[in-house]
């Protein structure tokens, strides 16, 4: 008899999943929502773009009046303040630049008082523990939240195929994932809080470190007497393909669509990369971690910062090391 009380008991706990689930998914592909969206530069812009696109209606903020002004030519309504902006969304998503302002950000939402029933998206590139702390902060106000940090680059934030990896509970993934659809090609569920961060983190080291060997191994091509193009041609159908040697080149001209190609101007700055390896060398730090490419990646990119390059592409890189002369 014990037997089958403890199976009815587990069948309802069953049925009770379930039902989260199926609600989830009819929640998050419903129809048009209120979603605020917090930070539209080279990212967030386009991002909100493609969320109006889909027939959600927009409310955002930036501290950039010309981006507000942007969005609100397209149908956005555009506020002053955070937190009168949060009451009046269902979701929302902030894509802020670094750990203090994700902090300070979620700090006036938090101030002003919030709705419970509102979802809060992180779709900032920020440690992982800052991740924890501010979805402790929004839990204990009644509130949801996820970090959903994106990859694919301003080409992808245009295009609506951007890579989301979402940390939270595997409900709440569902709710928000009909939402990041809007904005993106891949929604990957990393595990729970703050593990979308460590995903994107460790993404983004690589992608330092792999731009770094391709602006290095291109000039070596080009001092050795191959041509840009051709050279370029060979990686892109051999093992040293990436997404840095197929979308974002650093030669200038290899690429007509690459920042390279003008000026190292827009794409993924400088200074963010470096923010976001100095977050890598931070985790790897507290985690005992070796990371000895990431760390030469870093001190590789805080020169360039030193040189003044921080609002220039990250391919710029290729710039810097082109001019160094041979050492022998």
């Amino acid at each position: 008899m014990a037997f089958r009380v403890m199976s009815f008991s587990a069948s309802l706990k069953q049925v009770a999943q379930i039902s989260e689930l199926l609600l989830a998914r009819s929640y998050s592909t419903g129809g048009p929502k209120n979603i605020g969206f917090i930070g539209l530069g080279n990212m967030g812009g386009p991002m909100a773009s493609n969320l109006m696109a889909k027939g959600h209606k927009l409310h955002v903020f930036d501290i950039s009046a010309d981006a507000k002004d942007a969005l609100k030519a397209k149908g956005a309504t555009t506020y002053d303040n955070v937190s009168e902006l949060a009451k009046a969304s269902d979701f929302v998503v902030t894509m802020l630049p670094n750990n203090d302002i994700v902090a300070n950000t979620y700090e006036s939402i938090l101030a002003g008082g919030i709705n419970t029933s509102t979802f809060f998206v992180d779709s900032s590139t920020i440690d992982p523990n800052v991740a924890k702390a501010v979805q402790k902060k929004v839990k204990a106000a009644g509130a949801t939240f996820v970090d959903a940090p994106v990859s694919g680059g301003v080409p992808g934030a245009k295009n609506a195929t951007l890579t989301f990896m979402v940390g939270g509970t595997q409900e709440e993934y569902e709710r928000v994932k009909g939402i990041l659809e809007g904005m993106g090609k891949k929604i990957t569920h990393c595990g729970g809080y703050g593990m979308g961060q460590a995903a994107k983190v460790c993404n983004n080291m690589m992608l330092g470190i792999s731009m770094c060997g391709l602006a290095e191994c291109m000039n070596l091509a080009i001092r050795l007497g191959l041509d840009a193009k051709v050279f370029a041609d060979i990686i892109n159908a051999s093992t040293g393909r990436s997404w840095a040697s197929e979308i974002n080149n650093p030669v200038p001209g290899v690429i007509p669509t690459a920042p390279a190609a003008n000026s190292y101007a827009g794409g993924f700055a400088t200074g963010l990369i470096t923010k976001d390896l100095g977050i890598a060398s931070a985790v790897a730090t507290t985690s005992n971690t070796p990371i000895p490419l990431g760390a030469l990646t870093h001190q590789i990119y805080r020169t360039l910062m030193a040189k003044g390059l921080a609002n220039k592409d990250f391919s710029v890189v290729y710039d810097f090391i082109k001019n160094e002369e041979q050492k022998a």
